[in-house]
């Protein structure tokens, strides 16, 4: 096939392995650039290079170590500067990356032009954009023991680096060194810069580093599961670039960043969890949901006004007549509605769960009037947006810590849970001593009497009773217990 001649060659062979290479080492090395918010510095260090190159050309040549030596010392030296200046001078970070990056790049394209007129050859073009078809077995065995020297030291430091990259605090703490791994991560930058500049060039080695790097987070959260993804995304994005550049017969680092821009594209789009097409069937899942939940709550407000019927509730609701029919028929189908000769009707279950939404809802409003000191009117539209998704768990501790209100905000009532303990607190006569019993509503509720100062199995005497509270005596300290939780407290006498 055409497509695959390119690898009869000798000059296509090394390319195809240069290109994995290179996918491979930028793609695992790209995740730490992307996770720490660094892949500014990746696209300054690789044009910062580009004096080292031209300080290395003139010293020992076209030498593949001569170059390799000059361009690493070149990013070694751009990182200090610009972490120096981060740390030392009032300079926003991103600007001090720029402002050393374009010297160090103007600095580089001035020496070039100037060995230029002295006569010697050195390639701009193939510098900036890459020329992975004009590697010789040199390059290549550069390239191979740079992108061995950086997995191999991805995995040996793999610990240190993910300490630092995720929790710098933490990692001070258990003596890592976060400047000496962050000045490491700079000089594999370097390393990978100047082994990804024959194939990619360095205006267009920030895409590999960054591209795949991004796909991976957009696939995955998991760090290992991140660098192995972005590591497959590398090596085919440029593997596949070079199929194109043979084909099209263009150039080959543009071909390879194309492709794995296209790459991220597709995670953009149709990544599990965090793509376009799961957010946007997401969020019509959920809206579906909440147009559900709101036509049981609405139907549970007129069974109780004794006026059910579909036109009540079309009008409440304002939906179009075929999306309050299609949730209506979903309600008949789970058993929360009955549909008869146009007649409509609530089921026992149905009451049961619409009342939960409704203690959702006040439960809510009462929580942002009381603990938000939100103003009363102002809370009913985000009650309505909450309500679909406070669980019953966060409910039974929103209850708990507002200390079991019954009415909310506006003077409706709350619906209440069945429990009653066996002997509640507000039971008790002044003057009996009793301790609170093991057994309790849940641990919200425990949890509630702490705060309060009650602990299990703690003598108490009651003192005195008000419409409002009961307070009771313990070790000499007296504690106001509101009656709304005073009867939700199991005691023993």
């Amino acid at each position: 096939m055409e497509l695959f001649d390119l690898f009869n060659y000798a000059l296509g062979i090394r390319a195809l392995i240069a290109s994995v290479l290179v996918g491979l080492m930028c793609g695992v090395l790209g995740c730490f650039i992307v996770l720490r918010n660094m892949s500014l510095v990746g696209d300054a260090l690789a044009h910062a290079v580009l004096p080292g190159v031209v300080v290395g050309f003139i010293v020992g040549g076209a030498g593949v170590l001569a170059i390799f030596t000059g361009a690493v010392v070149a990013g070694l030296l751009t990182a200090i500067c610009i972490t120096w200046i981060q740390h030392n001078v009032k300079t926003k970070n991103d600007a001090a990356i720029g402002i050393v990056f374009t010297a160090m790049f103007s600095i580089g394209v001035m020496w070039i032009s100037k060995v230029a007129r002295e006569g010697a050859h050195l390639d701009l073009d193939h510098f900036l954009f890459g020329n992975v078809l004009g590697l010789s077995n040199s390059d290549l065995y550069l390239t191979a023991g740079i992108t061995v020297y950086v997995l191999l030291s991805v995995v040996l430091f793999y610990r240190y680096l993910f300490a630092t990259t995720f929790q710098p605090v933490i990692a001070e703490t258990m003596g890592i060194s976060v400047r000496a791994i962050h000045y490491y991560l700079m000089l594999l930058l370097s390393f990978a810069v100047v082994a990804s500049m024959q194939a990619v060039g360095v205006i267009l080695v920030v895409a590999m580093l960054i591209t795949p790097a991004s796909t991976a987070l957009l696939l995955t959260n998991r760090l290992k599961y991140m660098l192995l993804i972005s590591a497959i995304i590398g090596v085919l994005a440029s593997v596949i670039g070079l199929m194109i550049t043979d084909f099209y017969n263009t150039t080959p680092g543009p071909a390879m960043a194309v492709t794995a821009t296209l790459f991220y594209l597709l995670a953009v789009f149709f990544a599990p969890q965090k793509g376009l097409l799961f957010k946007f069937l997401y969020k019509r899942k959920i809206r579906k949901r909440i147009q559900f939940e709101d036509t049981l709550k609405q139907t549970l407000k007129l069974h109780e006004r004794s006026s059910l019927s579909l036109p009540n509730l079309k009008e409440r609701l304002g939906f179009n007549l075929n999306t309050l029919k299609y949730n209506l028929n979903l309600l008949a189908r789970k058993g929360l509605v009955r549909q008869s000769s146009g007649t409509l009707a609530i089921t026992s279950e149905g009451i049961k769960q619409a009342t939960r939404l409704v203690r959702a809802h006040r439960l809510w409003e009462t929580y942002l009037v009381q603990e938000m000191s939100m103003d009363a009117g102002q809370i009913h539209e985000e009650a309505e947006i909450y309500e679909h998704v406070l669980t019953d768990e966060l409910l039974d501790e929103i209850e708990a810590n507002l200390s079991y209100p019954k009415l909310d905000p506006h003077g409706a009532p709350i619906p209440q849970n069945d429990y009653q303990p066996d002997k509640s607190l507000s039971s008790l006569s002044i003057d009996t001593v009793a301790e609170v019993a093991e057994n309790q509503l849940n641990s919200y509720l425990v949890t509630r009497l702490w705060q309060l100062g009650i602990g299990h199995d703690e003598s108490f005497k009651v003192m005195s009773k008000t419409e409002d509270f009961i307070e009771i005596k313990i070790d000499d300290e007296l504690v106001k217990v509101p009656v709304t939780l005073a009867d939700k407290i199991n005691v023993e006498t």
